[in-house]
């Protein structure tokens, strides 16, 4: 049902609201005009996050500004209606005068309330043919796992995927930031053209502008000849910044402007190039938290994380950590041209209580021990199994009883 209304005119909701807009005026005047018919309210500055806090929670309807930057509404709207049944969705214009304080900004109203059906009912964990109807939970191009947390992370990569929008991946180290960004890569209509990483924190402060930027021959001392930088190298295709929390501050003020500009000028010349590159950042500390305390520029945090994509760490992502160990014991066995071995249930066990502090790096290299150590056998037993810094959790053997013998 579509009902074409005037923003005031709406009943009071009972129920908590969310208002996603960028535009912080038109956020606050829409929550003015709420003037308590909703509790509680929150914002988000996108679909993205919008997605994100609808997922969390149960909201009863969303207010949401029809130029949001990083998704199509109508897509968004779609999903809404799949996946949140009983949502309404108050589509708004937040066009000068709708954000000015004295105008009612019209609002189209898409409820999404019905008799649910058992696609709608369960979640692809719950029902398994939930997956062939929705294809979008399906594992991203190099990635293994079919949790739900990771579900939603395939969902939100997919949708971003065919854009230019800049994306921000967050999550701990080891966790598969690089393997999304390659996915997005993959998944684009770039996946032709480059794929440039660039590790920030491996680039020497003196360094950074002339490996990101390129320098013509004379530029400096040892300059003998002109190199051309990473971001130019990426032109047509898309440039991963990994660990970008760690640019110097001078640096970002310059990768601010090539965002905004879409330009380079190369270290001893005053020639200005444009580049057509699609940006994803990484970071695996809180880069918003940075901002706030001045660590790093709070409108190049902005600008990066247009649309954010959050990776869980391998401990809440349980149900992963088998298909994870056997994926990598194939490819150990393909690299030696020699026979897979099997996993014990013992070894099994002794897997899905470890703390896995490195996340899915560390689950890596404890497999590739593993396999080595195992020689011409045919089993993984938990002998066969070295933790870096611990055998088993007691924090884990806490939540998982059936741990508790291998905690010792």
């Amino acid at each position: 049902m579509t009902l074409m209304t005037t923003f005031p005119s709406m009943a009071r909701v009972a129920g908590g609201a969310l208002i996603a807009s960028a535009s912080s005026a038109f956020r606050d005047q829409v929550l003015h005009n709420l003037n308590g018919r909703c509790r509680p309210v929150q914002q988000a500055l996108g679909g993205a996050e919008a997605l994100s806090k609808l997922e969390k929670g149960d909201w009863q309807v969303l207010f949401l500004d029809r130029r949001v930057p990083d998704l199509d509404t109508d897509e968004l709207i779609a999903i809404i209606q799949r996946r949140f049944p009983g949502t309404q969705v108050v589509l708004l214009d937040s066009d000068a005068d709708a954000a000015s304080a004295n105008s009612n900004p019209s609002a189209s109203v898409e409820t999404t309330s019905g008799l649910r059906s058992v696609e709608q009912d369960s979640t692809p964990e719950e029902n398994p043919q939930t997956i062939e109807r929705f294809p979008e939970f399906e594992p991203l191009p190099g990635m293994i796992g079919r949790s739900e947390s990771m579900r939603r992370v395939y969902r939100m990569a997919r949708l971003v995927a065919p854009r230019t929008t800049t994306v921000l991946i967050a999550g701990p180290t080891g966790s598969g930031k690089e393997l999304v960004a390659r996915a997005l890569h993959t998944l684009s209509p770039r996946a032709a053209k480059p794929f440039v990483a660039v590790n920030c924190a491996a680039i020497p402060e003196a360094l950074v502008e002339s490996e990101l930027f390129g320098y013509s021959r004379g530029a400096f001392t040892g300059a003998v000849q002109s190199q051309l930088g990473r971001i130019p190298a990426a032109h047509g295709g898309t440039l991963f910044l990994d660990e970008v929390s760690e640019l110097p501050l001078g640096m970002q003020a310059k990768l601010l402007r090539f965002l905004e500009q879409k330009e380079v000028q190369r270290l001893g010349t005053a020639e200005v190039t444009r580049v057509d590159v699609r940006v994803i950042a990484a970071s695996n500390v809180d880069l918003a938290g940075r901002a706030g305390r001045r660590e790093f520029r709070e409108d190049l945090f902005y600008r990066l994380s247009a649309f954010p994509l959050e990776l869980p760490p391998l401990t809440e992502r349980r149900g992963d950590i088998i298909p994870l160990a056997e994926h990598f014991l194939e490819c150990m066995a393909a690299a030696t041209n020699s026979a897979c071995p099997r996993l014990s249930g013992e070894a099994a066990q002794r897997l899905e209580c470890h703390a896995w502090k490195g996340n899915v790096r560390e689950l890596q290299h404890v497999m590739e021990r593993a396999s080595i150590l195992i020689e011409k056998g045919d089993t993984v037993r938990p002998e066969h199994l070295y933790f870096p810094f611990e055998l088993c959790s007691l924090q884990s053997a806490s939540r998982n009883p059936s741990c508790a013998g291998l905690a010792s």
